[in-house]
């Protein structure tokens, strides 16, 4: 009788705890650019980014885990040349008409005590999914000082073959290695 009603205390003690561990957040699209590097002909690494962003991220570092869900509207990629930008956005690249997003859907986070230090997840373009894994090269959440509420952010990379994509276009000549950055500020809900 006695473990029964023990038990049955510890168990309306915890179901009326709150669920302060999960913390979702929206990110900021004026400071989420996601960008990509690639080597051009052998001469120089060519940069672009994309403009618009949109997404979720989960957070609960005390049970080291979480999700993030971004969705990165493949025309607003954006590297300075109007020519080039045409191009990119055509079947020979991102073809925007048949494949207008690219998205990245993690569930595996790595953490360093409270430093997310890697997700892995799914990366979909041009309708094919892979599964990539993004390192944090920086990683901090605070309180955002104008915002006057938490916010989190980070640097992650990770390297895809765009040819894995059906991104054959130009290769070796462009190559084949594209380095993937996700730039991510997020307001907590």
């Amino acid at each position: 009788m006695k473990r029964h009603a023990i038990a049955a205390l510890v168990a309306g003690t915890l179901a009326t705890l709150p669920a302060l561990a999960i913390e979702s957040f929206t990110v900021d699209a004026r400071h989420t650019f996601p960008s990509f590097e690639v080597l051009h002909l052998g001469f120089s690494i060519q940069r672009g980014r994309f403009n618009k962003s949109t997404g979720k991220i989960t957070l609960d570092t005390a049970g080291k885990k979480g999700t993030a869900d971004i969705s990165i509207d493949a025309a607003s990629v954006d590297t300075g040349l109007d020519k080039l930008e045409e191009h990119l956005r055509g079947e020979d690249f991102f073809n925007v008409a048949k494949y207008p997003t690219i998205t990245f859907k993690g569930d595996k986070f790595a953490f360093d005590g409270d430093k997310v230090k890697s997700v892995s997840g799914n990366l979909t373009m041009l309708g094919i999914t892979k599964p990539v894994t993004l390192t944090a090269a920086y990683f901090n959440c605070a309180e955002h000082p104008m915002a006057k509420k938490k916010a989190c952010g980070g640097d992650f990379t990770t390297t895809v073959k765009r040819s894995d994509f059906g991104m054959k276009y130009a290769v070796p000549a462009v190559a084949d290695e594209v380095t993937l950055r996700i730039q991510v500020e997020a307001f907590k809900d």
